[in-house]
């Protein structure tokens, strides 16, 4: 029992390892693009709030020029 448990905890190690990001990136770079509504999107005020927000962090953490 013990190995198979040195094992079970050894191979979840591995597997979060994989997922490890470099300090201060952001998995969002990998992926993410900033939002550019047209001019005929009917935007309410929360979901301008929400682009600007998604924008704004793109822009602080991945160099995103708006």
């Amino acid at each position: 029992m013990t190995l198979r448990l040195c094992l079970m905890l050894n191979a979840i190690a591995v597997f979060l390892a994989g997922c490890a990001t470099e300090p201060g990136a952001s998995f969002e770079c990998d992926w993410a693009e900033p939002i550019r509504p047209s001019q005929a999107d009917q935007l309410t005020d929360g979901t301008a709030r929400q682009i600007l927000n998604h924008n704004e962090t793109g822009a602080r953490l991945c160099g995103w020029r708006l």
